[in-house]
């Protein structure tokens, strides 16, 4: 049996990442099932920093057991890129999902519909035990809308209209398995499970 732990305690990103990465004789554990205090400085300016920085806090306070964490944020072309890795906190240190999309609304106000093009990023970073690092990262593009639509998801879900339903709903007002099929964290966890899939089929070559 091999275990991954998971550097996050978010349920909604625990059970994605165990369905996707369904590997025969793998198990998850999130920090707060492994008995594992693990809270280091994300003060990454990127999101691949920020996952490693994660996943190597992991591996090392689990003494050396596989580990995998992500970042992942909003990336607004219309704001440079905004909040990006400040996504969680975009309001400030304590904001709540709905004080995050009441400033990014406000921050928009004078936006045009063809200029609120965005995009959800995740980077994935998997520490193996023996230290060795895969990564991958996902995305979906879309756009921001005016007004929150749908009580699904969380995050700035309701606000976001992907490309790939051609404006007919927000992330919000679908199901969570379709929600994973087109997701950027969905998305970066297929790109993962594809490279170790081929790392470890090079691996029995050997």
């Amino acid at each position: 049996m091999k275990t991954v732990i998971l550097a996050t305690n978010n349920a909604h990103k625990v059970s994605e990442i165990s369905n996707a990465l369904d590997f025969p004789g793998w198990q998850f554990l999130t920090l707060r099932e492994a008995g594992i205090e693990s809270d280091p400085e994300e003060d990454a300016d990127t999101f691949l920093g920020n996952a490693r920085i994660k996943a190597l806090a992991a591996h090392e306070a689990s003494g050396g057991m596989a580990a995998l964490a992500d970042d992942s944020g909003l990336e607004v072309d219309a704001l440079n890129g905004a909040p990006g890795v400040y996504s969680s906190r975009f309001a400030g240190e304590d904001a709540t999902d709905a004080d995050n999309n009441d400033k990014l609304l406000a921050d928009l106000a004078d936006v045009p519909d063809d200029e609120r093009t965005a995009r959800f990023v995740c980077t994935l970073v998997f520490i193996d035990e023996d230290g060795s690092e895969t990564t991958s990262r996902g995305t979906v593009e879309g756009r921001i809308g005016h007004e929150p639509q749908g009580d699904g998801g969380f995050g700035y879900d309701p606000l976001f209209w992907p490309d790939v339903f051609d404006g007919a709903c927000t992330l919000a007002e679908v199901p969570q398995a379709r929600k994973n099929e087109v997701s950027h964290r969905g998305n970066a966890l297929r790109a993962l499970k594809f490279k170790l899939q081929i790392a470890q089929a090079k691996r029995e070559e050997m």
